[in-house]
C-alpha cells in the first residue's frame, strides 16, 4: 500500500492535498538551519516540502513504524544526508531531548486513544529546544451532531473510533497541562481542519 499511498491520497482529495500541504508548511516559517522532527512521517511527502526550506546546516528526522513507508521515505531522500528516518514507535519514549526547533505531526494524533496521545505530546515536548514549536495538523474541535449531514456521514464512514473522541477535546488545555504555551491557530476547509501551533517556553518563564 505504501507504494500507492500518495497517489491514493491525491485521488481521494481531488488533487488538493499537495497545494494544501504546501500552504500549511509555509506557515511553519522553517529556517535554513532548523532541526525538524516529523512524527508519523510516512512516505516522506510532507518531509520533502519541509526539506526544501533547509540548507546543509539544517536537519530533518522522520519517525515511522511501517517498514514499507520507511522504504518510500528513504528512496525520496537517498541523496540528502541531512534527512533521515528511523523505525520507531512515536507512542514510546524517543531518544531526543532538547534537540529540535520544530516538531510536526500531521493527521496522526487523532488515530490514538487519549492516554497514548499524551505520550506522543510529551515526546514532542521533550524533543524540543526551549522556544521550539510543536505543529499539530489535524481535525479542529467540533460537535459531530452540529455539523452538516454530508460531512457527518463522511466522518462516520471514513474515520476510526478514536477520532470521535479527538474532536471533542480541548487541545490547548491539554497542551498547556504538559507545558506548552503561545498558541496560534490556522483553520481550513470550513474550520474542520486546524493547524495548531504551540511553543515550549524557556524553563525560567512563569507558568
Amino acid at each position: 500500500m505504501a507504494r500507492y499511498y500518495d497517489v491514493g491520497l491525491d485521488i481521494a482529495t481531488f488533487g488538493s492535498y499537495l497545494p494544501f500541504m504546501k500552504k500549511v508548511i509555509s506557515m511553519a516559517k522553517i529556517k535554513p538551519d532548523d532541526r525538524i522532527l516529523d512524527l508519523g512521517a510516512g512516505t516522506g511527502r510532507n518531509a520533502c516540502l519541509m526539506a526544501q526550506y533547509l540548507s546543509e546546516k539544517g536537519k530533518l528526522i522522520g519517525v515511522d513504524i511501517s517498514k514499507d513507508m520507511i522504504s518510500q521515505f528513504e528512496k525520496r531522500f537517498v541523496d540528502f544526508p541531512n534527512v533521515k528516518i528511523i523505525n520507531r514507535r512515536i507512542d514510546r519514549t524517543l531518544p531526543y531531548k532538547n534537540d529540535f526547533n520544530k516538531v510536526f505531526i500531521s493527521f496522526v494524533l487523532h488515530g490514538f486513544p487519549q492516554n497514548v496521545r499524551q505520550v506522543i505530546i510529551k515526546n514532542a515536548f521533550q524533543a524540543l529546544k526551549q522556544k521550539g514549536e510543536f505543529f499539530i495538523l489535524d481535525y479542529n474541535e467540533f460537535s459531530l451532531p452540529d455539523i452538516p449531514f454530508y460531512f457527518r456521514l463522511a466522518f462516520k464512514f471514513m474515520e476510526c473510533p478514536y477520532a470521535f473522541d479527538y474532536i471533542e477535546r480541548d487541545w490547548k488545555e491539554i497542551l498547556t497541562d504538559i507545558g506548552f504555551k503561545g498558541f496560534r491557530e490556522h483553520f481550513f476547509f470550513s474550520n474542520f481542519i486546524r493547524l495548531l501551533e504551540a511553543v515550549k517556553p524557556n524553563s525560567f518563564e512563569p507558568s
